[in-house]
Formats: C-alpha cells, sequence, structure tokens
C-alpha cells in the first residue's frame, strides 16, 4: 500500500471513531489542508493535512476557542501523514476516570496503542 492509500484508509478510520471533516479552501477556491476535528469528554482531538508529508495532530483542551490555532495542548504529533494518523489513531480516548483525575497532582501519558498510565507530580 502506497502513503496515499494508507491516509485515506487511516482518514477512514478516524472517520469511523467520530470525527468530522472541512476542507477548507482560498481565495481561488483551492483546498488548502483537510481538518479533522473530534469533541469528546472534556477534549477536542484535531487532525490537519496540509500535503502527505506535512500533518498535525492535537489533543486540546475542551474549551479551546480556536482549534485551528490553539494556545496550548496536551498532545502533538507532527511529520508525514500516515505516521501522524497512525498516532492519532493510537492515542487513548479519554475516559470518565481520566477527567475526574485533578490535573494539579500530576498527568496522564501515552504508554501504548490505546493505552495511557496517570503519573503523580513531584512535590519536591
Amino acid at each position: 500500500m502506497n502513503a496515499a492509500e494508507v491516509t485515506e484508509e487511516r482518514l477512514r478510520e478516524l472517520i469511523a471513531r467520530g470525527f468530522k471533516f472541512v476542507h477548507p479552501r482560498d481565495e481561488s477556491g483551492h483546498i488548502t489542508a483537510i481538518v479533522g476535528v473530534r469533541p469528546h469528554h472534556n477534549v477536542i482531538d484535531v487532525v490537519q493535512l496540509r500535503t502527505e508529508d506535512d500533518a498535525v495532530a492535537l489533543r486540546l483542551a475542551g474549551d479551546t476557542a480556536d482549534v485551528l490555532a490553539p494556545q496550548r495542548h496536551s498532545w502533538r504529533s507532527a511529520g508525514p501523514a500516515p505516521r501522524v494518523l497512525d498516532d492519532m489513531l493510537n492515542l487513548p480516548d479519554v475516559t470518565a476516570e481520566m477527567i475526574e483525575m485533578p490535573s494539579a497532582n500530576g498527568h496522564w501519558i501515552h504508554t501504548g496503542r490505546n493505552r495511557a498510565k496517570w503519573v503523580p507530580a513531584n512535590s519536591g
């Protein structure tokens, strides 16, 4: 499978997970990116593909005002589209347990495909 086919397959997997896609255009009407957004629990997952070699995926706070120009993110991947899309597909979904855990006392880290681990903050 070539990179374009892998990218297309991964985009279908993201759609199956609830991502909604838009295609921003420039003044001439040409597509400038493929942007997928999936709000869930208290976060927003965003994928932006500008070219096959220039993609970005982010996990943002649920109250982020501008998902295309966020000020902060809790997770990020950038690079070739197939790898970035795989990274997003492997990112664990946020669960109610994660939301209830106060972030001031630690944070969740990605440890593998659909897995995360809570790491307490150091007190000293």
